[in-house]
């Protein structure tokens, strides 16, 4: 007899199959996993310390000893690309999951609530998606004050409206289900259906979304860093790097080539990932509707 798998799980080994059929999302998890490993090892792979300044070896170009070459006060440039790959990330994945927890549940309380609850959230969320997400973003820092927390919670607040469109739809279709029905007929609650029974069937969306604007969240954390609203120097981060180079530009490329290089990988990667996560979902796109 073969095994009856739970709607949850059959959603799951269907994806799984249907992203290994793509290889270009493997190309984007690999490369992303590969800078997640740099980051995290970094006193490892980079040895330098990248505050270390030497006035007599600034704006030096690629060589063997400083590999990406140094900046106008004698950094490695290797060294902080590596250790900067540590702020990018934290900022882009501490924000990302931060607007998908919050985003998701104000988007399945709408959805599952409805009426004039939905209609007022979803009108907020639109009034929040009229903004452009940087501009969003840069308002919301410079009220609150240029730091990491601060540029965490700013990026966050600009993705919540995606993320609750994306889980409002299917918590709509979903509470229309026999499993629903019956969970209502057994007296199950309101949060444990959400949480137990919907969540699980909606979760894969709610990933790709989230693999899409992690790319968005680093992308924007570049951008703020790189008007003056990211973390405070010393501390390496990509956008910075190119902001303290950009001065320099015309003779020293390396100074922003590095990072530049960096952020177009990353943002390149997981927008791969994200199309093979949303290939392998959508029915659609799977041939299977």
């Amino acid at each position: 007899m073969s095994e009856v798998l739970s709607p949850a799980r059959a959603i799951w080994q269907s994806t799984l199959r249907a992203f290994n059929t793509n290889k270009t999302s493997w190309v984007g998890l690999v490369v992303f996993v590969i800078v997640v490993l740099a980051a995290v090892f970094a006193p490892w792979i980079a040895p330098l310390d990248p505050l270390d300044q030497n006035v007599m070896l600034r704006l030096k170009p690629p060589s063997e000893d400083n590999w990406l070459g140094t900046d106008y006060y004698g950094r490695d440039i290797y060294a902080r690309l590596v250790y900067g790959a540590r702020i990018s990330l934290i900022i882009g994945l501490a924000s990302t999951a931060l607007s998908m927890v919050i985003g998701s549940a104000i988007g399945m309380i709408a959805g599952w609530r409805g009426g004039r609850l939905d209609t007022l959230i979803m009108q907020v969320m639109d009034i929040l998606l009229a903004f452009p997400s940087l501009i969003l973003g840069l308002i919301i820092v410079a009220m609150l004050g240029p730091s990491m927390t601060n540029i965490i919670v700013a990026i966050a607040l600009t993705s919540i409206p995606p993320f609750a469109r994306i889980a409002r739809a299917p918590t709509i279709a979903m509470k229309e289900r026999e499993f629903v029905d019956a969970c209502r007929a057994l007296g199950f609650s309101d949060m444990r259906i959400l949480v137990g029974h919907i969540l699980p069937n909606i979760l894969p969306e709610i990933l790709v979304m989230g693999s899409l604007w992690l790319a968005n969240a680093i992308r924007t954390e570049a951008s703020l860093a790189f008007i003056g609203l990211g973390v405070k120097p010393p501390i390496p981060t990509w956008g910075g790097m190119i902001r303290e180079g950009f001065e320099n530009i015309l003779d020293s490329y390396w100074l922003v080539l590095a990072p530049g290089t960096a952020i177009l990988i990353v943002v390149f990667a997981l927008n791969l990932l994200g199309d093979g996560l949303r290939d392998a979902i959508d029915p659609k796109l799977k041939g299977e509707a």
